[in-house]
């Protein structure tokens, strides 16, 4: 569990230290440009206060006007299924959708980016 100070601080170096995959996803998304949904980078999102201490999770992208979720996978991610699976469960349950891509699908932007609208509903 971490304070808000602790959260903000670890956002802001997660940004310093993007990968050039979410690089190339967040030029897509960033000023409204995928239709008009307001993305967010490394936005830290709480689930859970305990006496000012908070648990949290922090996607790689979020957009909060649709409570959706944006991850990208790199091969750390292939270790670690059963955390992410967690983390998708708390975030459901705090009713955000969850979306997954490999890193290696931001090639096909186009492709990465149909498949983002199907999943918010927009098509």
């Amino acid at each position: 569990m971490y304070s808000k100070k602790d959260i903000t601080q670890l956002a802001r170096d997660l940004r310093k230290r993007s990968t050039p995959a979410e690089r190339k996803l967040w030029y897509e998304l960033r000023n409204r440009r995928f239709h008009g949904i307001k993305f967010l980078r490394h936005y830290p999102i709480i689930y859970e206060e305990d006496r000012g201490l908070f648990r949290f999770y922090i996607p790689d992208f979020y957009a909060h006007e649709i409570r959706l979720a944006v991850e990208l996978d790199g091969k750390i991610h292939d270790l670690q299924k059963e955390y992410d699976q967690d983390r998708d469960f708390i975030l459901k349950q705090n009713q955000i959708s969850v979306i997954r891509f490999k890193n290696q699908e931001v090639l096909n932007m186009e492709i990465l980016k149909k498949r983002l609208l199907q999943h918010t509903n927009l098509l």
